[in-house]
């Protein structure tokens, strides 16, 4: 779920920064997958943390 949301949040802030900059449709597209492949690394860190601290492993 961390990662879904995460992802979900990276597309919407990098579709904003590339229309921010006035960039096309393409640039926003580019700009939403990049940034949401970002936030789903970290997301996927962030859950294998959370499973490893909450599990006691």
């Amino acid at each position: 779920m961390i990662v879904i949301l995460l992802a979900v949040i990276g597309a919407v802030i990098g579709g904003l920064t590339a229309r921010k900059r006035n960039g096309n449709r393409k640039d926003i597209a580019q700009y939403a997958v990049g940034f949401a492949m970002a936030f789903i690394i970290v997301g996927m860190i962030l859950t294998v943390v959370l499973d490893r601290v909450l599990t006691g492993a």
